[in-house]
């Protein structure tokens, strides 16, 4: 995977929030959560940004990510990928997301992991249960490792 660029992001992780479209609950079902995780990992394996965790929500979603240009390009490509392939695959002809998103840079070790247990949280605070299947906690995703300049002395050698 290429190395995130300088420039905006300066290698920089964050903590992402953005939510469906007044807050639809439309990534409940298993086909629309599916999708977004496939538009996510098709950007990640398109070098876009580096994906280190997320949760897909019935309506929002969280990430933690570093990207390759710049955040706002990222999230264009997540929000505006997956309302093509929405439309295009599935037919769904309504509004998508809300036009904004919540970020937040990661200065730390202690935040990075703070925002992971609070996404891996997230689905059972909400009473969805503890194998949740929409979120890099469950088996089998292959993301990409905490950003180097996160990690403590001990988790580097």
């Amino acid at each position: 995977m290429a190395a995130p660029k300088r420039g905006n992001t300066g290698y920089s992780c964050y903590f992402i929030t953005a939510s469906t479209f007044e807050k639809r609950r439309l990534l409940q079902s298993e086909r629309m959560a599916r999708l977004l995780i496939a538009v996510l990992l098709h950007y990640r394996q398109q070098s876009k940004f580096q994906l280190h965790e997320f949760v897909v929500m019935p309506d929002h979603f969280h990430l933690l990510l570093t990207p390759v240009e710049t955040l706002e390009r990222a999230m264009q490509l997540i929000k505006g990928g997956f309302s093509f392939r929405v439309k295009k695959e599935l037919g769904f002809c309504k509004e998508v997301w809300q036009k904004s998103y919540y970020d937040r840079r990661v200065r730390d070790f202690n935040e990075y992991a703070a925002f992971r247990e609070y996404m891996r949280e997230n689905p059972v605070r909400k009473g969805l249960g503890t194998g949740y299947p929409y979120s890099s906690a469950h088996p089998g995703f292959n993301l990409d490792a905490v950003p180097q300049r996160l990690k403590p002395v001990s988790l580097s050698a």
